[in-house]
């Protein structure tokens, strides 16, 4: 990969992992998932995803819960190996990656930290609001991070996001194809939101290439169990907990969990933060991720969703786990 397309250098450095006080006994925490498994399993509300047909395809009843905490100990429970697709739960991950290439302060000016207060893919927040991509979490301010990424051309650019993501979970992860040609077949929206952004000169690369990098990136398969050590390597404050390795400085995080916290679960983000006062970010592929700084990630994964896009049952469950061990960072009233 040419020097253009890397990271800082310290994301390369290897640290051994954040010291950490033990959030619960171990077997405490298998407890909880399997309880959070086990509660919500028999919820059928909701409906996959359509827009996309490919994921209207996927086995609605598939359902896991995984915590992984800052020290790498794993505690699963049901569908925890299946690959599903990131979808937006991708994209605090690319920011992060536009955080370490280019600077915290570069996203705020270039992309914007506000929430919307519009759904996730309005065409109308765009004309309406004044910087024109919203935040890094919505598909305006995604599309335009994923421009922002420093790669020589586009296909090095979708390989640099990729090991990025990688480097997050601990393993290779890798492209859902027929994801993702079902998505490129529907993207007609993000297209359109695309070419406003350069109208508004809010996309800083060519905005076809960005959104079929976008979709691609959409499209990266990751499970369960990976996807909480994603999120664990941010409460690890960017230090993966299996491999030790530093993935994002330090500095960047608590503004990405602020992000996070304030537009991470779609237009329910307020709601979200009452009820588990968590940083989380979710998909319509299914999947939420919730950061525990300093503890642990929590992950529920079912394709069931609601009228935002957001999974029922893993957000049941997340709240669930989140609320019997007190974690919200806003404290832990019960």
């Amino acid at each position: 990969m040419p020097p253009a397309a890397t990271p800082s250098a310290s994301a390369g450095a290897v640290d051994p992992p954040a010291t950490a006080v033990a959030p619960a006994r171990e077997t405490d925490l298998q407890k909880l998932v399997n309880e959070a498994h086990l509660k919500f399993r028999a919820l059928t509300e909701g409906a996959n995803a359509d827009y996309i047909p490919e994921l209207a395809r996927i086995p609605s009843e598939l359902y896991g819960v995984a915590i992984v905490t800052v020290d790498g100990r794993a505690y699963v429970a049901g569908d925890v190996e299946y690959a599903f697709s990131i979808q937006s739960v991708s994209k605090p991950f690319t920011a992060a990656l536009v955080m370490q290439q280019r600077g915290a302060e570069a996203l705020q000016k270039q992309i914007g930290v506000e929430p919307t207060g519009f759904p996730f893919n309005a065409i109308e927040a765009i004309a309406l609001q004044p910087q024109r991509s919203g935040n890094p979490l919505v598909n305006a301010g995604a599309i335009a991070a994923v421009s922002m990424v420093e790669a020589p051309d586009a296909e090095a650019k979708y390989r640099l996001i990729e090991g990025w993501y990688g480097d997050f979970a601990g393993q290779k992860l890798t492209m859902l194809s027929e994801i993702y040609k079902s998505e490129a077949a529907t993207n007609r929206g993000n297209r359109a939101i695309a070419a406003l952004l350069a109208k508004y000169g809010r996309i800083y690369a060519d905005p076809v290439e960005s959104v079929d990098v976008y979709t691609r990136q959409c499209a990266i398969g990751v499970n369960a169990r990976q996807l909480a050590v994603m999120g664990a390597t941010l409460a690890n404050g960017g230090v993966n907990p299996l491999t030790g390795k530093r993935v994002l400085d330090s500095t960047h995080v608590p503004k990405l969990l602020a992000i996070m916290t304030m537009a991470g679960f779609y237009d329910e983000s307020g709601l979200w933060a009452y009820r588990a006062g968590l940083p989380a970010k979710t998909g319509v592929g299914g999947g939420i991720v919730a950061v525990v700084p300093g503890r642990m990630a929590i992950v529920g994964f079912s394709p069931r969703l609601n009228q935002a896009g957001n999974s029922i049952r893993a957000t049941r469950a997340i709240e669930y786990i989140a609320g019997e061990l007190g974690v919200s960072v806003f404290g832990a009233g019960r």
